[in-house]
């Protein structure tokens, strides 16, 4: 188990960068058109097994033409293959998730009761999106204090630091919940707020603060 010493180094150098960013994915939250809620809701569809900068450059092929909204799979596959993995499934993926209201999706208020269910209700009725990509859509769009975005990343950091005994061979949504909880426990011991030890610890895998 490594110290934590480096870690709040790295978070007192990050701390003001991260808060930053957390604000900006509120203020998404609350002014974003639908499409625009959409959008990320497609990027979180496209993020499994997948980088995050490729899957913000496969969003951003899909927007011009409004193909994103209009584009059936086939067509959008083609565009955002070589840019994610299982291009063909996230395609389907998302064009069957135009019927649905995003907004409504959303939770109605800021407690940690309406964020766990807003979560828990996308992971079950947005087909692609599970508990990990739900979580990541709700931080996108400012409701990311009481969820976690379980990827390997995360997870690696948890083991490293001793929040969990090792990485899981699996991640069924039983597993996930209690790695979430292990890790709200990790959280509060080192004295830094859940939403910003999930972009803290992304932020040193990756080397950078994005979404």
């Amino acid at each position: 188990m490594e110290s934590t010493t480096k870690l709040m180094k790295a978070y007192k150098e990050r701390k003001s960068a991260i808060a930053k960013r957390l604000v900006e994915f509120k203020e998404t939250g609350e002014k974003a058109s639908d499409k625009q809620l959409f959008s990320e809701l497609a990027f979180c569809l496209l993020t499994p097994q997948s980088k995050a900068r490729s899957c913000d450059i496969a969003i951003k092929k899909l927007l011009i033409g409004d193909l994103l909204f209009t584009a059936p799979p086939e067509k959008m596959a083609g565009i955002i293959k070589g840019c994610v993995r299982f291009h063909n499934n996230k395609a389907r993926y998302i064009a069957e998730a135009r019927s649905l209201s995003v907004r409504e999706l959303l939770p109605k208020d800021r407690s940690e009761k309406t964020a766990i269910e807003a979560r828990n209700r996308l992971a079950g009725e947005v087909k692609g999106l599970g508990m990990k990509e739900a979580g990541h859509f709700l931080r996108n769009v400012g409701y990311g204090d009481y969820v976690t975005i379980l990827d390997r990343h995360i997870i690696r950091n948890l083991a490293r630091y001793g929040a969990i005994p090792g990485m899981p061979k699996s991640l069924s949504r039983g597993r996930y919940l209690e790695i979430e909880e292990a890790m709200k426990k990790f959280a509060k011991k080192v004295g830094i707020p859940l939403s910003h030890i999930d972009i803290l610890f992304w932020s040193e895998e990756t080397g950078e603060i994005f979404k």
